[in-house]
């Protein structure tokens, strides 16, 4: 039985653990760096470097995603991308994505064959395989994803090597997913793109070793916030960061639904997560890789992150349990 084989109506009880498995792994291609995929107690990836980069972000139904704003191919997108971009932010090449699922057993089929769908897209697109994982029966949909990384024999790239007088620049969108969920959350569809970006971010993946080849000396993805993260980057490297507003680019789509909705748009650019750009540091005189755009500077030792040379005094980025 192939993806594309699952019978429509079923649940995955009805399927079963083992033909669901099959279901969503039969006739997928896989990377060179695949040396062994899915079927057997693990998998074997080829790590040329002799180093590993990995990460792993964990997706709650409700918390993280809602089926009623998104597609199950979607949700299976969003899932790797938040851990591809982690592993692009260190300066590495993606190469092999783990899977853990839990999900009722009433769960349709289609459901899960739809986040089958759009993990391989994500993951095949940014030139990583899906190599294995685990299903198990739980009262509520998860998703534990795991990305692993080649670093082609470069340093990481970590978030404590920012220096003063260092480049403050970012590759992607900010703002983008913020203002989705502020339009989804008033119970709107449109407009589309910007809905989207809620829906599931589209990282530059190799905007990340660029950015390591071109001498970043600290770099982060944009997860929780623009300010939030690069509050991370300030802390562990101990300098400050000045953000300048005029040198931010807020998109018109970004003006438009702020107007529509009696909101910020800067706000959401300074502080929306879940765009999943890239930010980094770069050394003064570098010539800033293409898609990278300067947006600030690293000043003064332990000084924090300021907005235009001022302290930003709203919240700024998304915290767990707070």
């Amino acid at each position: 039985m192939s993806s594309h084989d699952v019978p429509n109506g079923g649940t995955v009880a009805e399927l079963g653990e083992f033909g669901l498995i099959r279901a969503v792994t039969e006739n997928r291609r896989q990377p060179a760096t695949t040396l062994l995929g899915p079927g057997d107690d693990a998998a074997v990836v080829a790590a040329a470097d002799g180093r590993v980069v990995a990460s792993t972000d964990v997706l709650v139904q409700g918390v993280h995603f809602r089926l009623d704003w998104s597609t199950p191919e979607q949700v299976g997108r969003k899932a790797v991308a938040v851990n591809l971009a982690d592993v692009a932010a260190m300066g590495a090449v993606p190469t092999s994505v783990l899977v853990g699922l839990a999900c009722p057993s009433a769960t349709p089929a289609e459901v899960v064959k739809g986040l089958a769908d759009g993990m391989w897209a994500e993951a095949s697109g940014a030139g990583a395989g899906l190599v294995g994982g685990d299903m198990v029966q739980a009262d509520q949909l998860v998703l534990s994803i795991t990305a692993l990384g080649d670093l082609r024999g470069r340093p990481p790239v970590t978030r404590s090597g920012a220096r003063p007088g260092d480049i403050v620049a970012v590759c992607g969108r900010l703002g983008w997913a913020a203002a989705g969920l502020a339009v989804l959350h008033r119970g709107f569809r449109s407009p589309v793109t910007v809905a989207n970006a809620q829906r599931y971010p589209e990282p530059d993946y190799a905007a990340g070793p660029k950015a390591a080849e071109a001498g970043a000396t600290a770099m982060i993805d944009i997860s929780d916030g623009l300010l939030a993260d690069l509050g991370h980057i300030a802390e562990l490297s101990e300098v400050g960061i000045d953000i300048r507003t005029g040198q931010l680019e807020v998109h018109r789509r970004l003006v438009e639904v702020g107007t529509a909705l009696g909101a910020d748009p800067l706000r959401w650019v300074l502080t929306g997560g879940e765009d999943h750009a890239l930010a980094a540091t770069f050394p003064p005189f570098v010539e800033l890789p293409e898609g990278w755009r300067r947006i600030g500077a690293v000043t003064m030792p332990d000084s924090g992150v300021t907005v235009d040379g001022e302290p930003y005094h709203e919240e700024s980025g998304w915290e767990h349990w707070r």
